[in-house]
């Protein structure tokens, strides 16, 4: 079974820590499941630690950068989930749904197979207000092709409880818009490395060249000054329950 992240997926786990912020959000969505699958589960991420997982990984590679856990791997994919119906207590799915072929069929896969609430952390492809779309318009159409609709949750789950996720200035887990009060990071081809969706938008020599003469001039601080003043910011991550 080879995946997408085979090939992207060498240091992610060392690029994308994941933010104990944003984990507090994903464990008190998971209330008090003591049985919890992760579908599309990299190298770990945000799994907890007090509870019995289970990981549900397609890459190889980055099954192989897993930190020493007691989460049973499993190599599979979302859309025909390996388990009995009402195995788990809960179910998680971290920034990867879209990069499911089946996002419908890998969704009703999750409710098929838990019990209580699917937590869901993901964008909304909706959203506009960040800065990087300024330098990288790709992105936006990007997001529009490959990230499901807030809406399309309620479709394919039932009732769904959606919050914003604000993302700090400082987060740990470099994905894209993590850094959006250190625009410095996305000139570095070892961080854009570990971001999925600057392997799919190709060519941005041009874009990176002229954020570097932004940053270098001082226009870029100008314009976003009063990004500089906030500790977190709404990127147009959300985080979806259904329970």
């Amino acid at each position: 079974m080879t995946s997408y992240y085979d090939l992207i997926g060498v240091n992610y786990s060392e690029l994308r820590k994941p933010d104990p912020r944003i984990g507090a959000l994903i464990g008190n969505a998971l209330g008090d499941a003591r049985t919890v699958l992760n579908v599309g589960a990299g190298a770990g991420s945000y799994e907890p630690v007090d509870r019995q997982v289970t990981a549900l990984e397609p890459s190889l590679e980055m099954i192989r950068q897993r930190p020493p856990s007691a989460a049973k791997i499993v190599q599979g994919r979302a859309e025909a989930l390996p388990f009995e119906s009402g195995s788990f207590d809960a179910s998680m799915a971290i920034l990867t749904v879209h990069h499911w072929s089946g996002q419908a069929k890998g969704l009703q896969e999750m409710r098929r197979v838990t019990r209580g609430p699917i937590v869901i952390l993901t964008y909304d492809p909706s959203f506009r207000g960040l800065w990087l779309a300024d330098y990288f318009p790709e992105l936006v159409t990007l997001d529009e092709a490959q990230m499901p609709r807030i809406d399309d949750y309620g479709r394919w789950l039932g009732v769904v409880d959606v919050t914003p996720v604000p993302i700090p200035h400082d987060c740990t887990d470099g994905f894209l818009c993590a850094y959006w009060r250190r625009p410095a990071a996305y000139l570095d081809p070892r961080i854009r490395a570990a971001i999925s969706s600057f392997w799919k938008i190709g060519d941005i020599s041009n874009a990176l060249n002229l954020l570097e003469q932004d940053l270098r001039s001082g226009a870029w601080a100008e314009r976003h000054s009063a990004l500089l003043k906030l500790d977190a910011y709404d990127c147009g991550y959300r985080l979806v329950v259904s329970s």
